[in-house]
């Protein structure tokens, strides 16, 4: 990023990464590693990476098109930006493709909330400014609580204009001038309130018909029906109107947001990993523990990152193994043995996980040595 030294100040101070750098984090941008939801077929694609000490990142590639200033890049031929990985989907992801539950009110609320409070903070640092602000930029970290992605942050210019917009419903000055004001992020704020709401998107201007005609329960999702109160779904409806009002001078700011959103919420005491459905609240609650990169790479199973890691560590082949087992292979049962090991290897360094896991079983079961390296691979 090649924003000026008093912008990156005020932010704590913005790390530079060298091109070759990302490269390697990402395997040279390998399709393995692509968290982008459309996959390949993203406008910019976000791969998955690791970066130094063990440290996940995910890494936004741009398209040229999307952002012609090459000026603001450390390497002119790549836009590239970074920032830490979440690892439990979008908003998106959440909300419109949940696969065995919605998304509870709690939570709905809670994001809401969180959101706002984002808005806030970036608008005391002077950031009043956010680009493509929808349910693809709200993000989940390893506690299930809702972050705001800090790429809509970035993508901006001296003059608010906007190279490129995703915005489904654009705010009315937006398609006037071009540009992305302080109000017009409020007026986005809003159409991810209708997100919350409805479960779907729905155009602004027929949701406003149906707040004016009092058909609240149309704008309502059904699969929340008896899940939260009339004052609730009333009381939220109504500051999405207030976010959605035509003139940007009579739209709320961000303070204002999370002072309403505030007293709104419910199940406060509820982890958010909990809400969302990926933990199970019948299992009794255990004290939170703060995972290293390697363990959190083992709990979700992710075969890509713990090799990287391995790799990284320093887990290579015991010369020793592999000297006393050549001088055994007088019989066919340890040269097998041997070969397993060897195949074993070659699958690992070539990231085949599942041929690995089979010959290295057999080089267990095999039972003649044992190697510290094949039981941590």
């Amino acid at each position: 990023d090649g924003n000026k030294s008093d912008e990156k100040d005020s932010w704590g101070g913005l790390t530079e990464f060298s091109l070759d750098q990302l490269r390697t984090a990402t395997s040279e941008f390998s399709p393995d590693n692509i968290v982008s939801e459309h996959g390949e077929k993203a406008p910019n694609i976000v791969y998955k990476g690791i970066i130094g000490d063990n440290m996940l990142v995910a890494v936004k590639r741009f398209n040229k098109s999307d952002w012609p200033d090459s000026h603001q890049f450390r390497v002119r031929e790549e836009r590239l930006l970074v920032a830490e990985f979440m690892p439990n989907e979008t908003l998106s992801k959440h909300l419109f493709h949940w696969e065995t539950q919605p998304m509870k009110w709690a939570m709905r609320l809670r994001v809401a909330l969180y959101l706002a409070q984002a808005l806030e903070y970036c608008s005391n640092r002077g950031k009043t400014l956010y680009h493509d602000l929808n349910a693809y930029r709200i993000l989940f970290d390893q506690d299930g609580n809702p972050r705001l992605s800090c790429f809509g942050l970035m993508k901006n210019s001296s003059d608010g204009r906007s190279y490129n917009t995703n915005l489904a419903f654009a705010p009315p000055e937006y398609s006037r001038t071009g540009k992305v004001t302080p109000e017009s992020v409020i007026y986005s704020f809003g159409t991810l309130l209708l997100d919350l709401l409805s479960g779907k998107h729905i155009p602004p201007s027929d949701a406003l018909d149906l707040i004016r005609a009092k058909k609240f329960q149309l704008l309502m999702d059904s699969c929340l029906e008896g899940h939260f109160s009339n004052d609730d779904g009333t009381e939220l409806l109504r500051l999405a109107s207030r976010c959605l009002q035509y003139e940007p001078c009579e739209r709320p700011n961000a303070k204002s947001l999370v002072n309403a959103l505030t007293p709104l919420q419910k199940e406060t005491s509820v982890s958010s990993l909990v809400l969302l459905g990926i933990l199970d609240e019948s299992e009794p609650s255990k004290e939170t523990v703060s995972l290293t990169p390697f363990g959190e790479a083992c709990s979700r199973k992710d075969l890509i990152t713990i090799h990287k890691i391995l790799e990284k560590v320093g887990y290579k082949d015991e010369e020793d193994v592999a000297n006393e087992l050549s001088f055994q292979v007088w019989t066919d049962q340890i040269q097998g043995t041997l070969n397993s090991k060897k195949h074993g290897d070659s699958a690992f360094l070539a990231g085949e996980f599942s041929k690995a896991i089979d010959f290295y079983t057999q080089f267990i079961n095999g039972g003649t040595m044992v190697s510290p390296t094949v039981h941590a691979r």
